[in-house]
């Protein structure tokens, strides 16, 4: 499985397999089951559909790495028109935002402009969640969500439990009352960077996890949410919750649209905080592969399309 992992990682950033992708039935259909559509309006239609389970909606406009000032701007712009319409819908439902897509490749100080008239257009009960990317990335990434921090409360962000530095920078930011979300991680990275085995990277996501909801209970963590499809991993953090006396509804679970919906309702309907991440946009096809490493299953239900197609 490690092997399968790291080919298809080194498939994502393929600009040759990108490029022929999306010209296979079979690819789409299996996208489809991971995104409701490439438009935000079939976005929301689809946090429509989970708000009747009682399960509340991210959103993120797929795409990073832009190198063009005007193209992030476009894409802030995006943003700026996503959360008019969101409020408008009354839907329950933040966004999520790669830092890459808002300029960061070329300043630091454009995408802290692009991200920060973001977050000042979102509410102030609502996160703007920064997602991490690569390791080379994490620094800045970093940076950044410390600077704007400062301003505007209402930001959070992404750690990632398979690189060893993660201890070390929770502790850094719980000083400042961040919200955190974290997830294992779907980059390529070296092993003296990140745990190799799934069970070190599991045992290391658990011990960060317990920091963070033990930090939320004493005020020092605004938000602990945990992006994961792992059941076995949410219920031994349900109930670490429990034993902190921590109420379900400040219990957190961020998965991806389309896995595990039996357990996003069970979440919803036991009184936890279900949340589902609604990716759209055409440019899909990195963080669709990434999404067959992080779950093998996931690639046999790609090569069942195929079969089928």
């Amino acid at each position: 499985m490690a092997v399968m992992r790291s080919m298809l990682l080194a498939a994502a950033q393929n600009a040759w397999l990108r490029n022929r992708a999306s010209h296979y039935r079979f690819v789409r259909r299996s996208v489809s089951r991971f995104m409701p559509g490439e438009t935000l309006e079939e976005a929301l239609q689809a946090a429509a559909s989970l708000a009747s389970k009682k399960i509340a909606a991210v959103f993120t406009h797929l795409g990073e790495n832009i190198a063009d000032g005007a193209e992030a701007a476009q894409v802030t712009e995006h943003y700026l028109n996503a959360l008019t319409q969101i409020h408008n819908s009354g839907l329950t439902a933040e966004i999520s935002v790669k830092l890459t897509q808002l300029g960061l490749d070329l300043s630091a100080d454009l995408c802290y402009e692009n991200v920060s008239r973001i977050i000042e257009r979102e509410r102030r009960d609502a996160i703007v969640w920064i997602d991490m990317e690569a390791s080379n990335y994490v620094d800045r990434t970093l940076d950044i969500y410390k600077r704007v921090l400062q301003v505007h409360p209402n930001v959070g962000i992404c750690l990632q439990g398979y690189l060893r530095r993660t201890k070390a920078d929770l502790a850094a930011l719980l000083p400042l009352h961040p919200a955190i979300r974290l997830v294992k991680g779907a980059y390529n990275e070296p092993a003296e960077i990140a745990f190799a085995e799934k069970r070190d990277v599991d045992e290391n996501y658990f011990k960060l996890g317990t920091e963070m909801l033990t930090a939320q209970k004493q005020g020092r963590c605004q938000r602990a949410a945990f992006g994961t499809h792992d059941v076995a991993l949410i219920r031994r953090l349900a109930e670490f919750a429990a034993s902190q006396q921590l109420p379900k509804e400040q219990f957190e679970i961020q998965m991806l649209f389309g896995i595990q919906r039996a357990e996003q309702e069970r979440l919803a309907q036991q009184g936890y905080r279900s949340i589902v991440l609604v990716a759209y946009g055409t440019y899909w096809y990195a963080w669709f592969v990434r999404r067959l490493a992080e779950r093998p299953a996931n690639l046999w239900f790609m090569l069942r399309n195929l079969f089928a197609a």
